[in-house]
């Protein structure tokens, strides 16, 4: 694609790179196929070809957001598929965020919108005020019918994404984990914001999976939300913000007892946290740091796949419909080791039909966006219907949370799984199944 930036634009090193990702489109159009509101709608400006030209008006010209590319801007889920399809090697990723700061700092979006974003900003990257936010919505949940007839969509979307009960524990503690039997090695697990409030049992179970295959885990003093959320809303001083507290946080153990690694049980974080070298490529105290850190970071399903001979247990062979979590297959590339990993247990892995097209769920997608992502939904909930399995197994806690909130099938993370068949308790959500004779201490 040709592109037309002045030098004094180029001068500039987000618009540097732009230009950079704009001239590698060869308008060839592979991305429609893999992109889900494209799939859905069928407007070229609602695809990432579509997107791409809009983007580079704009930048060109240096001209504010206008408010009908803000939209199709905010209609991308950011679920990576056309970086999996496009043979041109386009980092769609890099040139949406940058479009996304720069929606953020040239247009005027409505008062409700704003303040809808700050909140939503502010509440899930907070795990106190998350936990206090979830508690006043189930007293309100009932009412999202209401709010749906008022034209207060989001308000009405957030209300049945909330659990019907509040999630049981919190935060793991102590801070350190000490290896059963011999040390192989010592890793840190971003305890995170969303995830450790909605399902504290998925980092428990990671941490005895690691603990009970000689693995000290750490959770290291002072990190905390990964800066995703702030990312896809183009505010990119608060993202880089909590990039450099948690990349502060891992230094210092990397520089006191050391660490092997860095995993993360929420893909979503995981795909940015792998991205901290690029997002502070330009930073003189942290450039370094940074890109130490995202070498050093793994899903958890990379983590365990690696891990010579787990210690498996007998457990019953249920029929697993794995959905591939946009951020870990498109995000990260993770494609195989999940599935590799859960059928080495002895589970029975189903593909689902259309499995590359986004859930829906998308960080605050399901809620800014909630008529697209409830199609989307649907759309998953029936092609997992198809290969009628006993569970979901998903590697991300958004993905969990938004299938489960139109399905009856119990929804999990693998992680969980892994646990359940190495000697530990079987998942929560494995109890309406008749499966309560397998559950078993849930303790560190």
């Amino acid at each position: 694609m040709q592109t037309s930036f002045s030098l004094a634009q180029l001068a500039d090193a987000d618009i540097s790179e732009a230009d950079r990702i704009l001239r590698a489109c060869v308008h060839c159009g592979f991305c429609t196929a893999t992109c889900p509101t494209y799939v859905l709608l069928g407007d070229e400006d609602d695809s990432p070809r579509g997107r791409i030209y809009l983007i580079k008006e704009m930048l060109e010209n240096a001209e504010p957001a206008r408010r009908e590319v803000v939209k199709h801007i905010d209609r991308c889920l950011s679920c990576l598929g056309c970086m999996t399809t496009c043979p041109s090697g386009v980092h769609y990723m890099h040139l949406v965020d940058h479009a996304r700061a720069h929606v953020e700092k040239t247009y005027g979006r409505p008062l409700a919108d704003r303040l809808l974003r700050s909140v939503l900003l502010r509440v899930m990257t907070n795990p106190k005020l998350f936990r206090q936010a979830l508690f006043a919505a189930l007293l309100v949940k009932p009412l999202a019918p209401l709010l749906d007839l008022v034209r207060l969509k989001p308000l009405a979307a957030m209300l049945r994404l909330a659990p019907w009960r509040m999630p049981r524990g919190g935060r793991a503690s102590p801070s350190v984990f000490p290896a059963a039997g011999p040390r192989r090695g010592r890793v840190a697990l971003l305890s995170g914001c969303v995830a450790n409030v909605l399902a504290p049992d998925i980092n428990k179970a990671a941490i005895r999976v690691l603990t009970r295959h000689g693995f000290e885990v750490v959770l290291a003093r002072g990190e905390g939300c990964c800066g995703s959320l702030a990312q896809h809303m183009g505010r990119e001083k608060e993202a880089r913000s909590a990039a450099r507290r948690n990349i502060d946080a891992w230094t210092s153990e990397l520089d006191g007892e050391g660490i092997d690694a860095i995993v993360t049980t929420v893909s979503g974080c995981g795909t940015t946290m792998k991205d901290y070298g690029f997002m502070l490529r330009h930073h003189p105290g942290y450039a370094g740091k940074a890109a130490r850190v995202a070498r050093m970071t793994f899903d958890i399903s990379e983590f365990i796949h690696n891990i010579k001979y787990l210690k498996y247990v007998m457990r019953p062979p249920l029929r697993v419909a794995y959905h591939p979590a946009c951020s870990l297959a498109h995000g990260q590339r993770v494609t195989t080791a999940p599935k590799e990993m859960l059928s080495k247990a002895g589970f029975v892995m189903k593909d689902i039909p259309e499995g590359h097209l986004c859930c829906g769920s998308a960080g605050t997608y399901n809620m800014l966006q909630p008529e697209l992502a409830n199609r989307l939904r649907d759309r998953k909930i029936a092609n997992i219907d198809k290969v009628m399995p006993e569970l979901i197994a998903a590697g991300n806690i958004g993905c969990i949370t938004q299938i489960a909130a139109g399905t009856q099938i119990p929804v999990v993370h693998p992680v969980e799984l892994i646990d359940w068949a190495t000697g530990g308790s079987a998942p929560r959500a494995l109890e309406g199944m008749g499966r309560s004779d397998t559950i078993g201490n849930r303790s560190n």
